[in-house]
């Protein structure tokens, strides 16, 4: 059985705060504003003397064609440039856009560090080849395990992927899986911490501008469906179609609320999900009171508050599949929070 790959956009954002963050800034500002030449303009020079923000700005330009021809040759190698200089979302689109034009093998490794550090397209690419044995070596653990946490960010193609892997992953590499898919969530979420640590003053005095980058979002290209793999799918998957053109102008993520409510709870079942975990049983109470109001249908499953020690950890159920709790997991990430499908 083989899993069919699917088309992914590469996320179009422009990044703020390089050491010259004015600058880069003023660029950012006149692409808002629709002004693209002034914009490029002001990265161009920045890039050219080495700036990782603005070089990875330029890509952004070239794959989008504003303020510029068209290139993507051009995109990638100001991607690759940022990426060497260890800018992070130049490195996941680096990743993206290679395997979109068929260089599976050289994006694998871009693929394979976005993937850790919880980018939920490049978590589906990378479960897909370690499900099937593409480039990587096969491990149905890992692949089950990154599949999950894709699913649970809401990426409709690793929702349906997990479906199918239900049906061929033996129950205790499921488990296993789940189990590595809590631990990858608990480092992202510390590694979270840790930025925000970073970044918070020592002093009461205020840090510069410059020292508190920013992310200022362009048109995020949606991922698009992929057939549904079966057992008969052909040995060779098949290569993945053009990327997704994006919007005409740069707009701001809207949230999902709406057009993502919870699934129908299950009379019963073997799956729970869990929201958090506290030092305090009232801030549970409170979280599940917050996203009660926030996605429709979750005040239709029972909240459970577990102990363990001096942790409560807040669940809710029951939930009849790994697929269901994906799905709500989705609906939750949607809206903002926190979520992990847990096996009872």
């Amino acid at each position: 059985m083989k899993l069919f790959w699917g088309a992914l956009g590469a996320g179009m954002m422009l990044a703020v705060g390089s050491p010259a963050g004015a600058d880069v800034k003023a660029g950012v500002d006149a692409w808002q504003q629709g002004d693209y030449a002034k914009a490029i303009g002001e990265w161009r020079p920045l890039a050219q003397a080495g700036d990782a923000d603005a070089q990875f700005n330029m890509g952004q330009a070239y794959k989008l064609g504003r303020g510029v021809q068209s290139d993507l040759n051009a995109a990638l190698d100001w991607y690759r440039k940022a990426a060497a200089q260890g800018h992070l979302r130049a490195e996941d689109n680096l990743g993206l856009i290679l395997f979109q034009q068929g260089d599976r093998a050289g994006a694998m490794p871009y693929l394979q560090r976005s993937a850790a550090r919880g980018e939920p397209r490049a978590q589906y690419i990378v479960a897909t080849a370690l499900f099937n044995g593409d480039m990587i070596g096969k491990d149905w653990v890992r692949a089950y395990a990154l599949m999950t946490r894709a699913a649970a960010s809401g990426l409709p193609q690793a929702t349906t992927s997990l479906q199918q892997m239900d049906k061929y992953v033996p129950e205790d590499q499921r488990k296993q899986g789940l189990a590595l898919a809590a631990n990858l969530e608990q480092q992202q979420q510390q590694r979270k911490d840790s930025a925000i640590a970073l970044a918070a003053p020592a002093a009461p005095m205020p840090q510069p501008a410059r020292n508190q980058p920013s992310q200022v979002r362009t048109a995020e290209l949606p991922p698009s469906t992929i057939p549904q793999p079966a057992p008969q799918a052909p040995a060779t998957p098949k290569p993945a179609p053009e990327p997704t053109k994006p919007v005409a102008k740069p707009v701001a993520p809207k949230p999902m609320l709406a057009s993502r409510p919870a699934p129908a709870p299950a009379a019963s079942g073997g799956w729970r999900i869990q929201l958090g975990a506290f030092s305090e049983e009232g801030r549970a109470r409170t979280l599940w009171k917050q996203l009660t109001g926030k996605v429709g249908g979750l005040s239709a499953y029972q909240p459970y508050l577990v102990k363990a020690g001096t942790v409560t950890r807040l669940q809710a159920g029951p939930v009849a599949s790994a697929a269901d709790a994906a799905r709500l997991c989705g609906a939750i990430k949607s809206a903002g929070g926190d979520c992990m499908p847990r096996k009872m």
